[in-house]
């Protein structure tokens, strides 16, 4: 087989044979085909898009394009995959949540860029703590607590590294077929038994049109349960940020209260609940997903969810002294206030342009060489259907240095809107397909 034929082929509009795939699989897993025959494929797809069973047969490829995680333990194996938004910090309480009502979540995350956030820097937020880890470390530390939250190596889904870095590079990133091989050839590679998508839309989300989110939604969900892996997506609302937090260690410090019983912030409990109420059902451990939502309550109330979280920072290196004193996370130097301008309620908080913002203060990156500042970020005192008062605090900025605060608050006072009227506040989560 020679890529240069296999080019062409797409190019020319026509479908490629699992075999063939395979090929293009093993090649950019293992080298010996030189990037410039990649990315020139890849645009080839992005023109010419690929059939139903093409995006199968690539996302098995590369889910076998290295290791898979061995089966460890009886327990049924669920993960939840978000297509990214600002203040998602979910899976930070979501992951050992779940674990704690007896499923294993291997859960292997990334890194932010641009206006999202990206779980593996918010977990890196704890001193220590290790996200790059061998498999036979994820497997041992997944059979002895039932959850671990890592990054990908080279030895899972090696082709999806690959191409995901050709993929930024070269403006191919929309691509339907290869966006469904990238998320879950990795959660195949986890050995899953099921999966549970949390497909965003709004304004900070990658899909701002709801009829898009669906199409990608169904895409996966038919890709997977293809390759006999159950899956149930939900569209949830991504037009504020989530939560009232925008920043790695203000993020951590959110999940870590809600492991403690903090209930203020109720979009970011509701989302929680609601996933891990699916995981659970999917498992088999609830005939529902809210029978499944109100376990994963009782396992906050009893303190077993934090127990669980405290025990996976302390086998990944990190202090688990943060749990119960969370001021051992890091904080900026600099804190401000922004205060409404008028008399009314918060119309508008533009999730797009909060995500910029803690960008801007640090929290973010616009280059994948970008230094993070852990402590920077932004914590919401009002949101969306909240009354205020002209001069009362509608947000705390957070930075290292004067500049940065400037601009962060700068893009913040932008993104908030005050109307005379209260608005209609929707239920984050949207709807749920199957």
């Amino acid at each position: 087989m020679r890529m240069l034929d296999l080019i062409a082929k797409k190019r020319d509009g026509f479908a490629h044979s699992a075999e063939e795939l395979a090929f293009i699989s093993a090649a950019a897993a293992r080298g010996g085909v030189p990037d410039y025959q990649l990315s020139s494929w890849l645009m080839a797809v992005l023109q010419r898009g690929m059939t139903k069973a093409e995006t199968v047969a690539l996302t098995d490829a590369m889910a076998r394009s290295g290791r898979t995680l061995k089966r460890v333990s009886r327990r049924p194996r669920v993960d939840k995959h978000s297509t990214g938004g600002v203040g998602d910090g979910i899976s930070l309480a979501l992951a050992p949540l779940v674990a704690a009502a007896g499923v294993d979540v291997p859960m292997m995350s990334g890194r932010g860029l641009g206006h999202t956030g990206g779980t593996l820097d918010k977990l890196e937020s704890i001193k220590g703590f290790k996200v790059r880890l061998p498999v036979s470390q994820v497997e041992r530390i997944v059979k002895t607590l039932g959850v671990c939250m890592f990054g990908q190596s080279a030895d899972l889904a090696p082709a999806d590294q690959k191409l995901y870095a050709l993929r930024d590079a070269t403006a191919t990133v929309p691509a339907r077929p290869l966006i469904c091989g990238s998320i879950l050839s990795k959660k195949i590679a986890e050995n899953l038994d099921a999966l549970v998508l949390d497909v965003k839309c709004g304004t900070g989300a990658i899909f701002q049109d709801e009829a898009k989110a669906k199409s990608l939604a169904k895409d996966l969900i038919a890709t997977a349960e293809a390759l006999g892996l159950k899956c149930v997506g939900l569209l949830t609302s991504m037009d504020q940020p989530l939560g009232r937090t925008v920043g790695n260690a203000l993020e951590m410090r959110q999940a870590i209260a809600v492991l403690h019983g903090d209930a203020s912030c109720p979009d970011y409990l509701e989302l929680t609940l609601t996933l891990g109420g699916w995981m659970l059902h999917l498992a088999g451990k609830a005939r529902s997903w809210d029978e499944g939502a109100e376990r994963l309550q009782g396992r906050i109330a009893d303190g077993s969810a934090l127990t669980v979280f405290k025990k996976m920072v302390k086998a990944q290196g990190g202090d688990p002294r943060v749990a119960d004193e969370p001021d051992r996370l890091p904080s900026a130097k600099r804190v401000s206030e922004v205060a409404a301008s008028r008399d009314g309620f918060v119309i508008g908080l533009d999730a797009l342009t909060v995500g910029r913002a803690g960008v801007a203060l640090g929290a973010g990156r616009d280059k994948m060489e970008d230094a993070l500042d852990f402590g920077a970020g932004i914590v919401l005192d009002k949101k969306v259907g909240d009354r205020v008062r002209k001069g009362e605090t509608l947000a705390w900025i957070y930075a290292s240095d004067a500049a940065r605060s400037a601009r962060g608050r700068e893009l913040f006072e932008q993104a908030v809107r005050i109307g005379a009227a209260r608005p209609r506040v929707r239920s984050v989560v949207r709807r749920v397909w199957r």
